[in-house]
């Protein structure tokens, strides 16, 4: 095996489990009630200052933004990191105005990050 596969196949790796972490993310926000990372969604969103069913178009733009960074197609990694970009400063802008706790807003900024870097790499040509 060549030297040049296995950084590819990390990066792949890389892409499916940030694929997964979105698609976590996605069907909590789908669910009705608590999840194991606390109340339900659509009462979070409301004590966010957001309508409680806003919160399926989030999870709906996750949803499709997760399916389309495991696409080996530079184009539709991009067109994924880029939604995941708006969508994340949205998030960190939220977890900012409520003044969340640390705890509960280290991801969202964590993931603005790597996202602007895949759009960036996947910028295309």
């Amino acid at each position: 095996m060549s030297d040049r596969v296995w950084p590819q196949r990390l990066l792949t790796g890389f892409y499916w489990f940030l694929a997964a972490e979105f698609l976590v993310g996605a069907v909590t926000k789908y669910w009705p009630g608590p999840t194991f990372f606390g109340p339900a969604y659509s009462i979070k969103f409301a004590e966010w200052g957001y309508p409680p069913d806003f919160r399926f178009v989030v999870a709906t733009l996750e949803l499709i933004s997760a399916v389309m960074l495991v696409v080996p197609r530079r184009r539709f990694r991009f067109i994924a990191a880029t939604t995941l970009v708006l969508v994340l400063t949205g998030a960190v802008t939220t977890h900012i105005v409520n003044h969340d706790p640390l705890h509960e807003s280290f991801a969202a900024p964590t993931h603005l990050v790597i996202m602007a870097l895949i759009a960036l790499a996947n910028w295309p040509a």
